[in-house]
């Protein structure tokens, strides 16, 4: 079903007899944030190879890491600068506040930003890491960097010298396992309703979810200027902004 005016009554409608909701998150809700979209966690290597000569999912990938931690780092840092001095925006706000009045609230989110924790959601699968969270490569030592401008590239542990990495799944690595095992969980327990958001939903562990909800007859809702791997199956498409999206339904349930 496609998007028409009586679309966010629809939903709005449908959210008065949830308890539980998933929503299940990509680049385009952080765009609303004027963060460019993936490709790159950031669209700014379209197509093009890095100076480098390497294609952007090689310059980010784990193996890189491991054998030329500067490479990985100076592309890693490009687009943090690029993100900085962004943050959330209305989309991740209502999800948040949609926490806090439904029963059972979870965010599954592709994005490395932490743009849905610092708006206040706390139950959220952030399948993909978050990159203000940094590892030691050698020892047990973890921290927090509110940006990368304080930081020499590569940045090394202050406890033993190692070299640190965020907390990122970069190309070519496995999920977190504690990850997968939360989401397995909430699966499990099912949710009312199911909305995609702003993801071009290529990946199985981010289809999944709304394949398995259709088959058991619950509502399923994409917002997404694109049409995706799961456009033709979803009950109801809104070819919107996210942040317009959520705004607008949250208004209409609030009325």
């Amino acid at each position: 079903m496609n998007s028409h005016p009586g679309a966010i009554g629809q939903i709005a409608k449908l959210l008065k007899n949830c308890k539980s909701i998933l929503f299940i998150t990509g680049a385009g809700i952080s765009a609303d944030s004027g963060l460019p979209t993936y490709r790159g966690i950031g669209g700014l290597y379209n197509d093009k190879l890095t100076e480098d000569g390497i294609s952007v999912e090689t310059a980010l990938a784990g193996e890189t890491l491991a054998k030329r931690p500067q490479v990985t780092w100076k592309y890693l840092s490009q687009i943090e600068n690029n993100c900085r001095n962004t943050t959330f925006n209305r989309g991740h706000e209502v999800i948040a506040e949609m926490e806090k009045h439904f029963a059972r609230v979870w965010v599954l989110t592709q994005n490395i930003d932490g743009f849905h924790c610092v708006a206040g959601s706390r139950n959220i699968i952030d399948i993909h890491g978050d990159m203000h969270k940094l590892v030691c490569t050698n020892c047990e030592w973890r921290g927090v960097v509110k940006d990368y401008s304080g930081i020499n590239i590569p940045p090394r542990c202050p406890d033993c010298a190692g070299i640190a990495r965020p907390e990122v799944v970069f190309f070519g690595e496995m999920l977190p396992i504690d990850k997968l095992a939360m989401l397995e969980r909430e699966l499990t327990r099912g949710f009312d309703i199911y909305f995609s958001i702003g993801t071009s939903s290529i990946f199985p562990y981010i289809s999944q979810p709304m394949i398995a909800a259709k088959h058991l007859g619950r509502p399923t809702i994409e917002i997404n200027l694109e049409d995706t791997e799961i456009s033709d199956l979803v009950d109801i498409k809104l070819h919107m902004r996210a942040a317009e999206a959520l705004d607008a339904i949250w208004k209409e349930y609030n009325k």
